[in-house]
């Protein structure tokens, strides 16, 4: 039976790194409106003492939008943890049909101020858990486009831009980004054969998260920011898109919809106005 064009996501299934909260939950939730089977990777077990949410709190809440949600505590970094959780995605939901690398970790600082560790978390979580989870996936999205379920893989990473102020301004960052990035760049070429869209998508402008208020600009650069909705209806657009004919693209946020007819992103912009908005990071 074909799935109605209102809920192309119906029964699909779709395994995310992180997810607990901010732009991959609302990503997730976008998803779960359709009827989808959503598995979360994340290890937020419990409650954080500065940021809402848990894997569970999460998993509840795409379950009341309409999903069945596999809430797996997990470490995106640990390749046995990744090897499970897609295991047991297959077993319970009989297949994998998309995979949407959310998982990601910051650190600004420049180069003789980043710690070796912390530089460490963030390639293994944003570049290596991207690789790793696409790599564990493939198999099963190859057989989701033998079975014409148009399956599809989308990193939230920036376009590679090598304008030099980026990598000076945040080597390690941008290093960890960039590497997100390439693992589009270089699926998409691997696979475009396979009927599997792999891209790419990154905001216009700085999205309204803890992380940006609690690591970036405050409550000041929160108010010059769009609400995670904004990435969460221009990832909709993309994974439904056909993935013989999308794939290898670095999408902004602002180009998918307007791609799709939408222009105007006033209902987007976390605090009402029509003051200049923050540009995101890379852009």
């Amino acid at each position: 039976m074909t799935e109605p064009a209102s809920t192309p996501l119906a029964g699909k299934t779709v395994i995310m790194s992180g997810g607990s909260r901010g732009i991959g939950l609302e990503i997730a939730k976008r998803a779960a409106a359709d009827g989808a089977n959503i598995t979360l990777i994340a290890k937020t077990d419990k409650p954080h003492p500065k940021l809402p949410g848990t894997i569970h709190t999460a998993a509840a809440e795409l379950e009341q939008t309409g999903g069945q949600v596999l809430a797996f505590v997990g470490d995106v970094r640990d390749d046995e943890s990744v090897a499970e959780a897609v295991r047991q995605t297959v077993d319970r939901f009989g297949g994998i049909d998309i995979v949407v690398n959310n998982a990601s970790a910051i650190d600004l600082s420049p180069t003789d101020a980043l710690p070796m560790k912390k530089y460490d978390l963030m390639q293994d979580i944003n570049c290596r858990g991207s690789f790793l989870l696409s790599k564990l996936s493939i198999p099963h999205l190859r057989a989701s486009a033998a079975a014409g379920r148009n399956p599809h893989i989308l990193t939230l990473s920036p376009p590679l831009n090598l304008d030099p102020k980026w990598a000076g301004a945040s080597l390690g960052y941008t290093i960890a980004k960039y590497g997100m990035s390439l693992t589009t760049l270089g699926l998409a070429e691997e696979l475009k054969g396979d009927g599997i869209g792999v891209n790419s998508l990154w905001p216009r402008t700085t999205i309204a998260t803890a992380a940006v208020e609690n690591l970036l600009g405050g409550p000041e650069m929160m108010a010059t920011s769009r609400t995670p909705a904004i990435y969460a209806d221009s990832a909709y657009l993309v994974l439904t898109s056909p993935a013989r004919e999308t794939t290898g693209n670095f999408f902004l946020d602002d180009e998918v919809l307007a791609a799709h007819g939408i222009t105007d992103l006033d209902k987007y912009r976390a605090v009402p106005g029509d003051g200049p908005l923050s540009t995101d990071l890379f852009l």
